[in-house]
Parts: structure tokens; sequence; C-alpha cells
């Protein structure tokens, strides 16, 4: 599990880089079904003027349109950083069956919350390839406060 664990999340980075070109704070994620990568998307809030359109919510989007219905009780959501509490709720009403993040967001990740967000069914699984997660997050910040 855990060298296909790391293999998602580097799909999930490559999304990642994609946005930070798109000058689009870099976070990736990707959605896969019996291991078949299904959903791909990273952030685009600035893109599309949309405080909504996080990485998560623009791979779930993707997702369900693959799967033809709005439940991924089977699928795993590889990204880069720990889901908002926004982004956690959408995935409880996707019922997605597994999460695997990167980074832990310490200001505004889910689990600050509460770990309750989530469905009660999906599987966490925290800190996979943490370091190579968070230095694009990190390194776009620093960038921004000079």
């Amino acid at each position: 599990m855990e060298e296909r664990d790391e293999r998602y999340m580097r799909e999930a980075l490559r999304e990642a880089l994609a946005a930070e070109a798109a000058g689009e704070i870099p976070i990736g994620a990707v959605i896969v079904w019996r291991d078949r990568i299904i959903a791909k998307g990273h952030n685009l809030t600035e893109t599309l003027h949309d405080a909504t359109a996080h990485a998560e919510m623009v791979a779930i989007t993707a997702a369900t349109e693959a799967m033809g219905g709005k439940y991924l009780t089977d699928c795993t959501l590889y990204v880069t950083v720990e889901p908002c509490p926004m982004c956690a709720g959408a995935l409880a009403w996707s019922q997605i069956g597994r999460i695997v993040y990167g980074a832990a967001d310490p200001k505004r990740g889910c689990t600050l919350f509460s770990p309750s967000l989530l469905h009660p069914r999906t599987k966490v699984t925290a800190g996979v390839l943490a370091d190579e997660c968070a230095a694009p997050v990190t390194a776009f910040f620093q960038a921004r406060r000079r």
C-alpha cells in the first residue's frame, strides 16, 4: 500500500506543479478507482475567481462525472495538503472511501476543527511524502511575503 500511495501522491504533486505554473497555490489532487486515476485537479481559485475551486473540489467534480454518480465510496483521494473544512465537507457528502494527504495544514486543515467533518467510514492516511508536498506551498508563500 505504501508504494502505491507514494506513486499516486507523486501524480498529485504533478498537479500541484501545474497549479504553481498557473500562478495558483500549488496544491494538487488525484482520485483513484480500482488502481486507475479517474480524476485530477489543482487549485483554480485565481483562474476562475472562485474561492471554492480548490484542488479537491475540482477533482471531486471530475470523479463524479467519470463514475456517473455522486458517491465515491470505492475511491481514494490523494491530495498534497490536508483538506480544509469546506473540502472535507464535500468529501463527506461524496462518501469518499479513503483520503491520503501529504502535508498537514496547521492553520486551516480539517483535523484542527473536527475529524467528524469526514464521512464516518472514510479512512485517512496522513503524511505521505509530507516534505515533498509541503515544499511547493512553503516556497509559494515565502515568495509572496518578500
